[in-house]
């Protein structure tokens, strides 16, 4: 098909949900992307930080290939050898000893928070019935996860939505008034992704554990997109030192191949019971493959070290990008997840470094999101950051 083929077809019969980019990308390489006129494009996007491992990794292509000639699908009504394996590994990274899969990371949101007012209700304690949710958090678009959604614009169209959700500023002092007897549960992002990469800060997250110790709300800890290796940490939630009671995963687990995960700590766990929630495609044998080959990169093959390692890279590459760019009024991340602030609307600059076949996006309006795959080398990411900048100095000059 023609790139108008495509734009034609989809304009026909595609719910027009999506503001796409006007590109048709056909194939891909590592960090590397190809539309229908063979054009390379340098990924930092990873398909949202899903393509976790780059694209077309050679053992994850292999893995999926095989696990499709012996069995993909079962259900949940029978056991099969994957979902344990997988179950166990997710513990070990996170220390939480349970596992409910599903396909995505809303999917995992909507499971965490069912699975708190679950346990109030084993509890008996019908009146802890109320949420808190912070600024600028993102976990979703169905109804529960969307309900624990800041942005208005996301939410008012979809009204009324899950009940008694408190929004709250990420400050230690916010939290603590907005806490009660009635609050069955607070769920946050250690680092917020839509929202415009904002790390929680320790003193922060010390306020936070403080409170659910004291009051016994819930902790959901949401690490959808900055978990699993993202930062260099397993879980960014451990470099707070927070305890949460779940965590929603998805994204990069499959790297590529949806599925999701809700971890489940021993005392909420405790408290559900055979049909309380279920997924016909959760956990099947060819996503469950797909996320032990994951896994199995990320903390047999030293990829954490590596992205630690990146990290520091950027870090220093970015700060003194902002210090050369008047533009840049912030620059917020860690590992392979990073913000950059600018004084304006950002998307003159993704255009602009699309223009140059460096794929970035906006969110938050200002902030330019960098999520390449965990696999990206030093050089690579110099090279792109490179090209990124002078993105940003066409922006400036389309501001003047």
């Amino acid at each position: 098909m023609t790139t108008k083929d495509v734009f034609d077809t989809e304009a026909a019969h595609v719910l027009q949900t999506y503001k796409r980019v006007p590109i048709v990308l056909s194939r891909g390489r590592g960090i590397h992307l190809y539309d229908d006129d063979d054009l390379e494009y340098t990924d930092l996007v990873s398909g949202i930080g899903v393509a976790s491992l780059g694209h077309a990794h050679p053992g994850l292509a292999a893995a999926i290939a095989e696990q499709a000639t012996t069995l993909v699908h079962t259900s949940n009504l029978y056991f099969h050898p994957l979902q344990g394996q997988l179950a166990a590994r997710l513990a070990k990274l996170s220390g939480l000893p349970r596992s409910f899969f599903c396909n995505s990371g809303s999917e995992a949101v909507e499971a965490c928070l069912k699975f708190a007012r679950r346990y109030w209700h084993t509890q008996g304690d019908a009146s802890r019935t109320e949420i808190v949710a912070l600024e600028h958090s993102f976990h979703g678009r169905t109804f529960g996860a969307l309900s624990t959604t800041w942005e208005e614009s996301y939410r008012t169209p979809f009204k009324p939505l899950v009940p008694n959700v408190k929004f709250v500023p990420a400050e230690a002092d916010a939290l603590t008034a907005a806490v009660s007897d009635r609050t069955q549960a607070i769920i946050v992002e250690p680092i917020q992704g839509e929202g415009g990469i904002r790390p929680l800060s320790p003193e922060t997250a010390r306020s936070l554990q403080r409170v659910c110790d004291d009051t016994g709300a819930l902790l959901i800890v949401d690490e959808v997109q900055c978990g699993l290796g993202r930062t260099g940490h397993p879980f960014y939630f451990q470099a707070l030192e927070l305890q949460p009671d779940l965590i929603s995963v998805g994204k990069a687990l499959g790297a590529g191949v949806p599925i999701g995960a809700a971890l489940v700590g021993e005392r909420v766990a405790a408290a559900i019971a055979y049909g309380d929630h279920g997924s016909t495609y959760g956990g099947n044998l060819l996503a469950c493959r797909a996320a032990l080959v994951f896994l199995e990169e990320l903390m047999d093959h030293e990829l954490l070290s590596h992205v630690l390692k990146i990290g520091d890279v950027a870090r220093q590459q970015l700060q003194a990008l902002a210090h050369r760019h008047a533009s840049v009024i912030d620059v917020r991340g860690a590992g392979v997840m990073w913000g950059i602030e600018v004084n304006t609307d950002a998307a003159a600059i993704v255009t602009a470094a699309l223009q140059r076949r460096l794929l970035v996006n906006r969110t938050a309006g200002s902030v330019i999101r960098l999520l390449p795959p965990l696999t990206i080398t030093a050089d690579q990411f110099s090279a792109a950051l490179k090209t990124l900048e002078a993105a940003v100095a066409d922006g400036e000059g389309g501001a003047s």
